[in-house]
């Protein structure tokens, strides 16, 4: 039902296979790895505009709270008017309130798709979503895109010293359909560091971001709810704060046991790509804020009455001697 994104999915990591199989050959564990990598730079290179609007959206989101707040307070026996009112607002702002969904909508299926193929190259095992296949029906059964030398290639190649489709939790039957002897406290040994280093950036990259919010606000450039639900909304905020800060982090911790080598690396890329991005983008829409806010004040200035000037009498004549 979802080959239209494990396909094209199979074939960007295909491509990017080609590639650095051509530069550290094709059964090597760092060919593989890079192509996981590459692939998700891929994706996040095709969301850049996306990611971009979606911060500028947020930005004036929080903006028009003021004037939102006013429309609730306003209206707020008359849902439907409430609403027309808030969509009005919307189109003066010239904003889309979906351009924030964009993003995120296309990297869960994009992750999930990737946990698939991956998963995909071992079938080794009997439960959900498996085959059961024999380990010699597995090495000459392709994988979407790859053929069947490339899945023995998948196979075959490691790093450290541990498959790519290992995980934790792998069970041991499916554990032989590798080449490679390998022992449970290798994968353990590889896997763990890298969900500590994912877990620590999902936190690092909310608190970037929550950060600042928080300066934006001690600016005055954005203000805190008010009226009958403003203390509501602040729970609110602060609830998905505590999320972004501590929960998702501690579900990567808590369900690390399930994620491929591969799969691993992939969020390792995602979370190094979105924080940089993210320090960046801050940058960037911070000097466009500040020249914004100095052409506001050169606007000002130009529009105000020079000090000491005489004033102009557009009267007639006639008006002045009956003024008088």
């Amino acid at each position: 039902m979802l080959n239209f994104v494990y396909w094209p999915i199979s074939a960007v990591l295909w491509f990017w296979h080609q590639i650095f199989g051509w530069l550290f050959g094709p059964d090597s564990g760092i060919s593989w790895i890079l192509a996981i990598m590459f692939l998700t730079f891929t994706i996040r290179v095709l969301l850049i505009k996306p990611t971009v609007n979606q911060l500028r959206s947020g930005r004036r989101m929080q903006e028009m709270q003021p004037k939102m707040q006013a429309i609730r307070e306003k209206y707020k026996n008359d849902k439907e008017k409430q609403a027309l009112e808030t969509q009005k607002l919307y189109k003066e702002a010239k904003m889309n309130p979906m351009a924030s969904c964009v993003a995120p909508l296309v990297q869960m299926p994009v992750f999930f798709g990737l946990f698939h193929v991956l998963r995909s190259f071992n079938r080794t095992g009997t439960g959900q979503g498996q085959l059961g296949l024999s380990v010699e029906q597995n090495r000459n059964t392709p994988n979407y895109i790859f053929d069947v030398q490339d899945v023995q290639s998948f196979l075959d190649a490691t790093v450290f010293g541990v498959p790519i489709s290992a995980y934790m939790s792998m069970p041991s039957d499916m554990m032989d359909a590798f080449t490679t002897d390998f022992q449970r406290w290798q994968v353990v040994a590889v896997a763990f560091p890298l969900i500590i280093i994912i877990a620590l950036f999902t936190h690092f990259n909310a608190r970037l971001s929550l950060n600042r919010q928080k300066q934006r606000r001690e600016a005055g450039k954005t203000v805190a709810p008010t009226g009958d639900n403003a203390e509501l909304m602040e729970m609110q905020t602060n609830m998905m704060n505590k999320m972004m800060l501590w929960f998702l982090p501690a579900t990567i911790f808590l369900t690390g046991f399930l994620w491929h080598i591969g799969l691993l690396f992939y969020m390792f890329a995602n979370n190094i790509w979105t924080f940089v991005q993210n320090v960046l983008v801050f940058r960037k829409m911070d000097k466009e804020e500040a020249e914004e806010e100095e052409a506001k004040l050169a606007l000002k200035r130009t529009s105000a009455p020079t000090v000491g000037a005489r004033k102009v009498d557009k009267r007639t004549k006639k008006q002045r001697k009956k003024d008088n």
